[in-house]
């Protein structure tokens, strides 16, 4: 076997506010369900993300691209250039998985797909670009729109452990959900979507009903302590210094276990360039992640708007 390729990846927290709740919270975050026979994370709740694809990385990209140049977006990923198609793939990724559009009109506004004409005409744009027919970037100039990348923030940076099956180097992005614009999953990599409070979600999970991986969690107790989505985008547009997560694994009588930076196994994971033979499940992952929440160096490494 071969080293596994190190994939980039996107990944966008797509928030909103919804009634106010016994603590005065009413901050709320889109989340789906991947398919139960996804070879990958399969079952799992998860943000709308994926690989950033080659599509993604064009030198046309700052035409269709509103706020944020990829110079900008490069030195804000700590990277010499590209970093401009990290955003542009979060996009790609909401509107394939959910159907949200992140761009404006020439006008300046966020384009709404409230009318069933237009609603009908992006569809069909949606499962183009899903399908690989046509790039998102082509959508925009026929469709005279520009990508709101000036209105996401990049907060989260996590590595999948060396020895995974599958590696992806994503980088965490939040945003305001789009007016007049409802949220559909695509019922193919996706089977189900939910608006839901993070620290519900966090309960939940708690409680073994809502499968989730550790990266998902971190985030989720990351914006948890704020109240609205307008509190979340202010701390996370004054983050500068976003430090890259690499668990790791420790190989034993048991398996495979996941630890984190700050965990006292963490020097004793494995790094070698090999994937491993067995690979813990999403449900080991999941659970692993609710011990984790009790224990020492759980917090470590978990990086977010206001850590």
């Amino acid at each position: 076997m071969s080293e596994v390729e190190l994939r980039d990846a996107a990944t966008v927290l797509i928030l909103r506010d919804g009634p106010r709740d016994a603590d005065g919270d009413a901050l709320e975050v889109f989340m789906l369900r991947r398919n139960l026979d996804s070879d990958f994370v399969g079952g799992a709740f998860v943000f709308p993300g994926g690989a950033v694809d080659p599509e993604d990385r064009h030198d046309d990209l700052d035409a269709v691209c509103r706020g944020r140049s990829d110079a900008d977006a490069s030195a804000r990923l700590g990277i010499e250039q590209g970093g401009l198609a990290f955003w542009v793939a979060a996009i790609r990724e909401s509107f394939e998985e959910a159907g949200v559009l992140l761009a404006y009109h020439p006008d300046g506004d966020v384009i709404r797909l409230a009318d069933p004409e237009t609603n009908e005409r992006f569809a069909a744009h949606r499962a183009a670009v899903d399908g690989g027919r046509r790039r998102l970037v082509e959508i925009c100039e026929e469709e005279q729109l520009q990508l709101a990348v000036d209105a996401i923030w990049y907060f989260g940076h996590w590595i999948t452990p060396v020895g995974a099956p599958r590696r992806y180097d994503t980088r965490f992005f939040v945003t305001l959900a789009p007016p007049a614009q409802t949220p559909v999953h695509d019922d193919r990599e996706v089977i189900a979507n939910t608006w839901i409070k993070p620290k519900d979600a966090l309960a939940r999970h708690g409680a073994g009903s809502f499968e989730m991986l550790p990266p998902t969690i971190a985030s989720l107790r990351a914006v948890s302590r704020f109240s609205t989505a307008a509190e979340v985008l202010e701390a996370a547009a004054e983050i500068t210094d976003v430090p890259a997560i690499l668990p790791r694994v420790i190989l034993d009588e048991g398996g495979v276990r996941i630890v984190l930076p700050g965990d006292p196994e963490y020097g004793e994971g494995y790094t070698g360039e090999e994937p491993l033979g067995h690979w813990p499940s999403v449900g080991e992952r999941s659970r692993l992640a609710i011990t984790l929440q009790g224990e020492p160096g759980a917090d470590r490494g978990r990086d977010g708007p206001g850590d």
